[in-house]
């Protein structure tokens, strides 16, 4: 959201916020976020600068902060705390995004060229990790409580990629095994980001819980529902390039449930074994997945989710603050269809 506005963060993530109040006091904590993730990462080495700086100015959705900010509306006071710990959970965010790119062989992010393809692997690794260490550095600030938590939200990234870089034990539901690791690595984080949120305003107990269950249910969601668009959407339409998973050889929810799926194509079968190199075998797999039962059912799921986590809002007091989080939920199914 660099140089951006809240229109355009409303424009990526479905958020709706008609309050005036409330639409100021976001669009000021990104602000103040954005500031704080600059001064965070500079760095007196210019090696260390350049690489810690690169994705933090290719800007990005910004999506963990933000619901940080909205989650801390839920409380009694605002303060330098609730940006501390949006900020934090951004830089853990991004050293993430530095690791995967470096396992993914990935050569852009963000629109930029990637830093393990712009300078090399071991300069990814390494800015991943001093990134994580700042994030640490500020959450100490914040009090032990939320150490603990960054700390354990640690554990559960790690171990969340490392279930997927494993794959299934034998005996194991591909299907379950795959919403596991996406819960961890992706929905993990997203809770932290809530339950920082309402902690670091003083909200009561069970609005924090909501909070924290409402990001883990979303951010599982927001990747079920980006796997449905890299089959489903144009590439005009997504900005990204169709198929992707398919070329990469991942096997996203849609795919397991076509796999698991008696009635599939035996086509589609065989190419879902393993990476796609060709674009016109790319195009076939896209088309007969598009039409399979997997791709339906992986809708139903994504609904299922959005609808569990609107029930996790219940608990929290109807507000414009409670109205903008429902409408991420909703924007995840519409965006499929």
């Amino acid at each position: 959201m660099q140089g951006g506005t809240i229109e355009d963060l409303r424009a990526t993530v479905g958020l709706s916020i008609a309050d005036e109040p409330l639409l100021r006091a976001i669009a000021g904590g990104l602000g103040d976020v954005e500031a704080l993730l600059r001064e965070v990462v500079r760095s007196e080495v210019k090696a260390v600068n350049d690489a810690a700086t690169h994705l933090v100015e290719a800007g990005g959705k910004r999506f963990r902060p933000m619901f940080t900010l909205l989650a801390s509306q839920f409380g009694v006071k605002q303060d330098d705390h609730v940006v501390i710990a949006a900020a934090a959970v951004e830089l853990v965010h991004l050293a993430t995004l530095y690791h995967d790119d470096v396992m993914d062989e990935a050569t852009m992010r963000r629109g930029a060229v990637s830093v393990n393809a712009r300078w090399d692997n071991t300069i990814a690794i390494l800015t991943g990790d001093f990134l994580f260490a700042h994030a640490s550095r500020l959450v100490a600030d914040l009090g032990t409580d939320a150490a603990r938590i960054i700390a354990e939200t640690f554990g559960e990234l790690v171990t969340g990629q490392m279930r997927e870089t494993v794959g299934p034990v034998d005996g194991e539901d591909p299907v379950e095994h795959y919403l596991t690791v996406i819960a961890q690595k992706t929905g993990s984080l997203i809770a932290t980001a809530g339950r920082f949120g309402g902690m670091m305003s003083g909200a009561p107990d069970e609005y924090i819980d909501a909070l924290r269950r409402f990001g883990d249910i979303i951010g599982t969601a927001f990747q079920i529902s980006d796997d449905i668009i890299d089959i489903a959407s144009p590439s005009d339409e997504s900005g990204k390039v169709q198929g992707t998973d398919l070329r990469e050889g991942v096997s996203t929810l849609p795919m397991l449930y076509a796999l698991a799926d008696p009635t599939t194509d035996p086509r589609l079968l065989e190419l879902l074994q393993g990476p796609i190199e060709d674009d016109d075998l790319v195009s076939e797999a896209l088309e007969l997945l598009r039409s399979s039962a997997g791709l339906e059912q992986a809708r139903a799921t994504l609904s299922d989710y959005a609808r569990r986590a609107r029930a996790e809002l219940a608990a929290l007091p109807a507000s414009p603050a409670r109205d903008a989080c429902e409408s991420v939920a909703d924007y995840l199914v519409a965006r499929t269809r």
